[in-house]
């Protein structure tokens, strides 16, 4: 019976596989298992409770009907979590139903992103497997998930690769949408000539007028007073404007001095 459960769902994600991009399928798919048929019921398991969510959130009917498909029955999908996996539960977000995306818009100008950083390209691993789902989540449904998201930790993490990553899905599967990429040193740089040559409005609508801001090592900020005011500035307008805020750092913001306190 496990056997043939298998297979059902194997057939399932064959068939599901072929409507989704290669890092939504393997984030997403790859980690479920089938459980069980109960009465009218597939029950299969998600290795997390937010993997849970958003399956059920914007997955849902894609699944329901890959089985009822091979089964060719009316059969509902439920999604339960493994056993163990809880324990990030509070750390999760509640998640809309998937929102259509606008078509027509013109293809808004490519931010400056490494080709080489996608999500076909990360690697993932136990210590980034966490970073690299929300990082998608957010690429998948830009100020949905977690806004603003900040992804911290040592280098070597991956940190700058979801960066760029994030950039390149929003602006394929979102070409309607302005993504602005920035580390924080290119960011003081410009601040201080917008300040030099009195440029300052110029330099606010550059940054503020954007739907997706990516903003590499912002620890950078730390102990640049002006800057760092510009810069919260920027933040508060956007996530004002309901607009998505993505950002990395080596540390915590409680770890970096003058930080939190913004």
């Amino acid at each position: 019976m496990k056997e043939q459960i298998q297979l059902i769902w194997d057939q399932a994600l064959s068939l599901i596989r072929q409507e989704l991009n290669t890092p939504t399928f393997k984030t997403w798919f790859e980690n479920t298992t089938p459980i069980a048929i109960e009465r009218d019921s597939f029950v299969i398991s998600a290795p997390s409770l937010f993997a849970k969510q958003w399956l059920e959130s914007r997955y849902a009917g894609l699944i329901n009907a890959s089985i009822r498909r091979v089964l060719d029955q009316n059969f509902q999908v439920v999604i339960t979590v493994v056993a163990g996996e809880g324990e990030l539960s509070s750390q999760q977000p509640s998640f809309p139903p998937a929102r259509t995306k606008t078509r027509g818009l013109p293809r808004q100008e490519r931010p400056a992103l490494n080709p080489k950083y996608t999500f076909d390209s990360f690697v993932i691993g136990s210590s980034n497997r966490f970073a690299h789902a929300a990082a998608l989540a957010v690429a998948e449904a830009p100020s949905v998930a977690y806004n603003p998201l900040f992804v911290y930790g040592g280098s070597g993490l991956g940190k700058t690769h979801l960066l760029h990553a994030i950039g390149h899905y929003v602006a394929e599967q979102h070409p309607h949408l302005t993504v602005k990429y920035v580390s924080t040193e290119k960011f003081l740089s410009e601040f201080i000539n917008a300040i030099k040559d009195d440029k300052t409005v110029a330099f606010q609508s550059r940054y503020r007028n954007n739907d997706v801001l990516l903003v590499d090592d912002v620890q950078f900020l730390e102990d640049k007073a002006r800057t760092q005011e510009e810069f919260f500035h920027t933040f508060n307008a956007l996530h004002n404007a309901n607009k998505q805020i993505v950002i990395t750092s080596d540390r915590s913001p409680k770890d970096i001095s003058t930080l939190e306190e913004g």
